[in-house]
């Protein structure tokens, strides 16, 4: 069992917790992530994954100016880049914060903080998924985005376990020193920042995976939570097995969750005594097997027009026609 961290503490867990927990190679610490981050050694963190808070008054944020909120992250930000090892990466997902009906892609204001900061971008990568709330004065939001940064050269890029089903695997080389032999990568291609994880869907452009609402498999009462699936495709890709993945605003354990799975160390920090409860939970669960989670790769559900709730009321009447 290897330690979380290299200290003088008889548990391996920074001095500033007020409480931690351990669960094998995973360690959750309550506390305010700017002060627990100065506590950890430098170069130690192969991945960050997280999605943090987006200022938009969720029961465990306090909502403020947009200015004070880019600014209050810069900290944290400079923590992370010292934390982060050489060739290691940050996975940053991100919303849109909307002040009256007008939309400020929070990924943008992020992005030159950590250039200044030595980070490299390597994808801005769209995530989009079905269902959220209805917007009235604009489109509805559909997507977020998350950032893929590395630190220093060479980085970790482990393609060959997120590859995809080519589309064309029959493809063979016209000319040169190959003609006729298979163009492709017998594992499948590369899936892009732009490509849908689905089994049988693999071409058609984004990464749709569920968001988790409703009777998503892995809800709980977090009221925004992060899906274990797109952590499982950032971890497969950033880190190796024992590599320490961190979440510095962990909520529910999601990231955790899914570094765990896929054997790697995690170490998640959240202020929110409940939240950590609920990952606490999660991990036992995993380690028994009960955890409830949706399969990696598993098609989206589409209605085939015959359930009644995807049938037009009578009530209606019919739909308008376009003049």
């Amino acid at each position: 069992m290897l330690p979380l961290f290299d200290d003088d503490t008889s548990t391996g867990v920074p001095e500033v917790s007020t409480t931690a927990e351990i669960t094998g190679d995973c360690a959750l610490v309550l506390g305010d992530s700017a002060k627990v981050l100065k506590q950890l050694p430098d170069d130690s963190v192969q991945l960050i994954l997280s999605s943090p808070p987006y200022n938009i008054g969720k029961e465990y944020e306090e909502q403020r100016a947009l200015e004070a909120y880019i600014e209050d992250m810069k900290p944290v930000f400079e923590q992370l880049v010292r934390v982060l090892r050489p060739g290691g990466s940050l996975c940053w997902q991100v919303g849109n914060f909307v002040h009256e009906a007008e939309v400020f892609p929070l990924d943008l204001f992020f992005y030159p903080i950590l250039k200044q900061l030595g980070l490299r971008l390597r994808n801005r990568i769209v995530w989009t998924f079905d269902h959220g709330l209805h917007a009235s004065k604009r489109l509805s939001g559909r997507y977020e985005t998350l950032l893929w940064f590395t630190l220093d050269e060479p980085y970790v890029f482990n393609l060959d376990p997120i590859r995809v089903p080519s589309k064309y695997p029959g493809k063979l080389h016209f000319k040169g020193p190959k003609i006729g032999q298979p163009s492709g990568n017998p594992l499948g291609k590369n899936p892009s920042d732009v490509g849908r994880f689905l089994q049988k869907e693999m071409e058609s452009g984004i990464w749709e995976i569920p968001n988790v609402k409703a009777n998503h498999p892995e809800k709980t009462s977090h009221p925004c939570q992060f899906p274990i699936e797109l952590v499982e495709r950032c971890v497969l890709a950033f880190s190796s097995e024992n590599d320490l993945v961190l979440d510095p605003y962990c909520g529910s354990g999601s990231t955790v969750v899914g570094a765990r799975k896929l054997g790697r160390r995690a170490l998640g920090i959240d202020r929110e005594a409940a939240y950590l409860d609920l990952a606490r939970s999660r991990l036992a669960d995993l380690a028994v097997g009960r955890l409830r989670y949706r399969e990696l790769g598993k098609p989206v559900h589409q209605p085939n027009g015959r359930e009644a709730v995807s049938q037009r009321p009578a009530s209606w009447g019919p739909l308008p026609t376009n003049s």
